[in-house]
């Protein structure tokens, strides 16, 4: 398999998998465990493509929050969305001081994988019997803000999956609301822990990465995250996650099964 392959795939693996609670981190680490280790930059690059595929899903929310901040409702979420972004920044921050890197063997994120999908399909029976409701309360921020660092430690739990059912079992019982605000908080958090990597590679090692190949994969991740928000958003209108809880499962087992000891 050529070089230029390789890359799509992963553009493709990364935008694909990034918004929808599947885990990207882990299906990049296990698609690099056959197609060859990339660099961080690579991997931080790719994601940035697909933040800026979510940026562009919302543009019209986002343009809303912006342009009309000063009424009251648009200001209470922004400094919501504000509040969990910047839980997430220090305690990330904490964390990278402490030395914490993403393990690279597959046992641990298949592991993650099972036991998320067991979990999204208690919260999402838990969700069922609530009532709805569409509110982010701040109690929604706090947990969310500490949800993305659970999920940037324990690789395989997935971003996503995390805030959205953590939003949801917090109050916001709305899956359409959840997902919403569980995006517009990444949107920040992940285009700061992107452009922060990324300036700490290439400090690091300027000269050292292959500019086509993270341009390809860049525009792979940023083409298949579009589509796949787009669709994820249509999709959770009218079901639940719990397909997404079970492929979890099965790809996690198969994953336990298919390795050896110690991979």
């Amino acid at each position: 398999m050529s070089d230029l392959v390789q890359v799509i795939l992963l553009g493709l693996i990364e935008g694909l998998t990034e918004f929808l609670p599947i885990s990207s981190t882990g299906h990049l680490l296990v698609a690099q465990h056959w197609l060859g280790r990339r660099s961080d930059t690579f991997t931080i690059v790719i994601q940035a493509g697909a933040i800026l595929a979510v940026t562009l899903v919302y543009r019209q929310r986002l343009w809303q929050l912006a342009t009309r901040w000063r009424e009251p409702a648009n200001r209470d979420y922004l400094l919501k969305i504000g509040l969990a972004f910047a839980i997430t920044a220090v305690l990330g921050f904490v964390v990278s001081k402490l030395g914490f890197t993403l393990p690279d063997h597959v046992t641990p994120i298949a592991i993650a994988l099972i036991a998320g999908g067991f979990w999204i399909l208690a919260a999402e029976r838990l969700a069922k019997s609530r009532p709805p409701g569409r509110a982010i309360t701040w109690k929604v921020a706090i947990l969310v803000g500490l949800a993305q660092i659970v999920a940037a430690i324990f690789p395989g739990t997935s971003r996503s999956a995390a805030t959205i059912f953590t939003a949801l079992l917090a109050g916001a019982n709305d899956r359409p609301a959840a997902t919403e605000f569980a995006f517009l908080v990444g949107i920040p958090t992940m285009f700061a822990a992107s452009g922060y990597s990324i300036l700490k590679q290439l400090a690091a090692a300027p000269h050292g990465e292959d500019w086509t190949a993270l341009a390809v994969g860049f525009t792979a991740a940023t083409v298949t995250g579009f589509v796949a928000v787009r669709w994820l958003l249509g999709y959770i209108k009218r079901h639940d996650y719990t397909p997404f809880a079970i492929y979890r499962i099965v790809f996690g087992v198969i994953l336990l099964l298919a390795m050896p000891a110690g991979a």
